[in-house]
């Protein structure tokens, strides 16, 4: 779930539409989640809808009045057939096989199916979340309904499927497919490869060297890239977070497992390489080396990927990242931007992870971006997804 506000849907007018199944209680929180996403958020309710939660508790989640049936006021013009002030987005979330039917037969004999047969004449995009028993769902006829229904442009969010119930999907599933859905596609069309996450170095069967990179500035990158449009493929050794949309995922342990993924997938405009990668390797033994005695370990320093990008691609956009502990800002960009000359990249990324919210694990950080002509663009303390996004700006 997401906890952390953020402006992403801002600006966006999101009426969400109930009806009488049980999954209706997962609506206000839906709701309050979209909110905090930045959305202005309308409801309507079914008088089925009623009879499992309250009109009230949508008002309060959505801090607006709920329509509970269409009167001389018009609501469902306002809401869904006016500029300037109809809606982005008609979500009915959750949806019953006889709302889906009605729908796709034009009946609008309830709030919500005049609110949607309004929406359809003023082509505000339409999405729909099933929930039912999954016997309703599987009926033939249901199931032709909602090709029907995508055939003119209405989006279905697939339900879960458990204990022969297709349930209310997780929230966050109906959150990403909004996100994805109001996001600028300025990246379509461009190929990227994203590395993220600390990788592992075996020294025994048991016991390995890493480090405590959690791989979130990786995975956000990779998801954020993808939203805006881009054909992505993420490779990550350990992350503590996992993507959220269908990238590519490639998962690696060791250095060497890393340069190999790179090597099979270059053919790519771009190379966003952040993975904290393992500066030394040592010589596994094949079984547990006994804690009873002293030993000494022979560390021998791994490739640097980084300047090995370019070597196999000229032509790639290669974006780097390097961490420091408790330097000057004048030590950051001399370091980083020697890294980038090393590595003949386009920008280099640096941070100083000895400063407060800037460390591994952190959803925060405060970069500094280096280009080839030592140009400087500092992002003050801010959420690893806004740095991300910023990013991928200079790309273009």
């Amino acid at each position: 779930m997401l906890t952390i506000k953020s402006d992403i849907l801002k600006d966006k007018k999101i009426v969400v539409c109930v009806t009488g199944s049980v999954a209706a209680i997962e609506t206000p929180k839906l709701v309050r989640e979209l909110r905090r996403m930045g959305a202005e958020v309308h409801c309507v309710i079914s008088d089925n809808a009623k009879q499992i939660i309250h009109p009230y508790v949508l008002e309060w989640a959505s801090d607006n009045e709920v329509v509970t049936k269409i009167t001389g006021k018009v609501e469902h013009v306002k809401l869904a057939g006016e500029l300037p002030d109809k809606a982005d987005l008609i979500l009915i979330a959750p949806s019953t096989s006889n709302t889906i039917g009605k729908i796709a037969n034009a009946i609008d004999d309830t709030p919500v199916t005049t609110v949607v047969t309004t929406a359809f004449g003023s082509n505000i995009p339409i999405v729909i979340v099933p929930a039912m028993h999954i016997t309703m769902y599987d009926h033939p006829i249901v199931q032709e309904n909602i090709e029907k229904l995508k055939r003119h442009g209405v989006e279905f969010i697939d339900p879960s499927i458990e204990e022969n119930k297709a349930k209310f999907p997780e929230i966050q599933t109906i959150i990403n497919h909004i996100i994805l859905k109001f996001r600028k596609k300025d990246l379509e069309g461009k190929k990227i490869l994203v590395t993220a996450g600390a990788t592992a170095e075996d020294i025994d069967a048991i016991r390995c060297i890493t480090n405590k990179s959690s791989g979130k500035t990786g995975v956000w990158l990779a998801e954020e890239a993808f939203a805006r449009g881009a054909d992505v493929a993420l490779i990550r050794g350990n992350t503590t977070v996992e993507p959220i949309y269908q990238v590519k995922d490639i998962k690696v342990r060791t250095a060497k497992d890393m340069l190999d993924a790179i090597k099979s997938n270059l053919d790519v405009d771009v190379i966003i390489h952040t993975a904290a990668v393992s500066d030394f390797t040592v010589e596994k033994q094949d079984e547990k080396i006994s804690s009873d005695n002293r030993i000494n370990l022979e560390l021998t320093p791994t490739t640097k990927i980084l300047e090995r990008i370019k070597e196999l691609n000229k032509n790639v956009f290669l974006i780097g990242f390097k961490a420091e502990y408790n330097k000057s800002k004048e030590e950051l960009i001399e370091a980083a931007f020697k890294k980038l000359q090393l590595a003949n990249a386009n920008l280099i990324v640096v941070n100083d992870v000895g400063k407060n919210d800037c460390g591994f694990g952190t959803d925060t950080n405060e970069v500094y971006i280096i280009d080839s002509q030592k140009n400087v663009k500092n992002i003050e303390l801010s959420h690893k997804r806004n740095i991300a996004n910023q990013i991928l700006d200079m790309i273009q």
